[in-house]
């Protein structure tokens, strides 16, 4: 499930960008979810290395991604970082674990296989 982070994630064929809905884990064993068409550049804000970090991670250094999923367009991105926000930590643990049945079916049809 997990994909590679490029910082220009567009598809060839495509000139819509892609979309990441991705965990974060602190240093507390926090877990943040977000959404963005650059994780890396995102990940910098987060370290406050960029502005515009999430308040919820700052002073919470090292962060690590712990999950990274593509999505086809910004409207699936947001619906399915929505969902995961809902799921309590165990739900979001087995998620990152590899279980996309934590899911909701009709959050699951927006994953790429």
């Amino acid at each position: 499930m997990p994909v590679s982070i490029s910082a220009s994630a567009q598809n060839e064929d495509n000139p819509e960008p892609v979309w990441f809905v991705y965990i974060i884990e602190n240093r507390l064993g926090q877990l943040y979810t977000g959404v963005s068409v650059d994780p890396a550049r995102r990940m910098r804000q987060h370290l406050g290395e960029l502005a515009g970090g999430a308040r919820a991670l700052k002073g919470k250094a090292p962060l690590r991604f712990k999950l990274m999923l593509e999505l086809p367009d910004k409207q699936s991105a947001m619906q399915l970082e929505y969902g995961i926000k809902q799921l309590t930590k165990a739900q979001k643990l087995r998620l990152i674990a590899g279980d996309p049945a934590t899911l909701p079916s009709h959050l699951r049809a927006h994953l790429k296989t």
